[in-house]
């Protein structure tokens, strides 16, 4: 009768640690990006809710790797965290890729890191040791 009968929206839902590990990062002077394939509005939406101000919507999966190689190009460090298919050429391309546990398993074969849980707050508990070896290297070739 043309009338609206129903509705339905499908959504992920935001990892409940998510906005504390983006906060984390940042106190820690990491900036986050996200590169996703959702749209435009979902992806801002998503983004305002954990703390990230540089988004990067409707990023086709052959193209996410391209985005890592543009921000290494400009200097950056890049560590990619994915879990999925799709993420996999980034997490290979990233200087770190970090594959969340649940993740699929070309995902976890191309990163350097896998994380045993889905927890993204290991996410900051990996980089703390990795800084700390890297000062200690640092600290070495002072006295060698």
């Amino acid at each position: 009768d043309g009338h609206l009968q129903g509705f339905l929206a499908i959504s992920d839902s935001i990892k409940p640690e998510a906005k504390a590990t983006v906060r984390a990062l940042r106190n820690m002077g990491i900036a986050s990006y996200m590169v996703t394939g959702d749209n435009k509005r979902t992806a801002k939406a998503v983004a305002s809710q954990v703390g990230i101000t540089e988004v990067f919507a409707e990023v086709l999966p052959s193209l996410k790797s391209k985005k890592v190689q543009e921000l290494r190009g400009k200097g950056h460090i890049v560590a990619m965290i994915g879990d999925g298919i799709n993420d996999s050429p980034a997490l290979a391309e990233a200087d770190v890729g970090v594959a969340i546990g649940a993740g699929t398993d070309i995902a976890i074969e191309a990163a350097n890191i896998g994380l045993v849980r889905s927890d993204l707050r290991h996410v900051v508990t990996a980089i703390h040791p990795s800084q700390k070896t890297f000062q200690r290297i640092r600290l070495n070739y002072r006295w060698a």
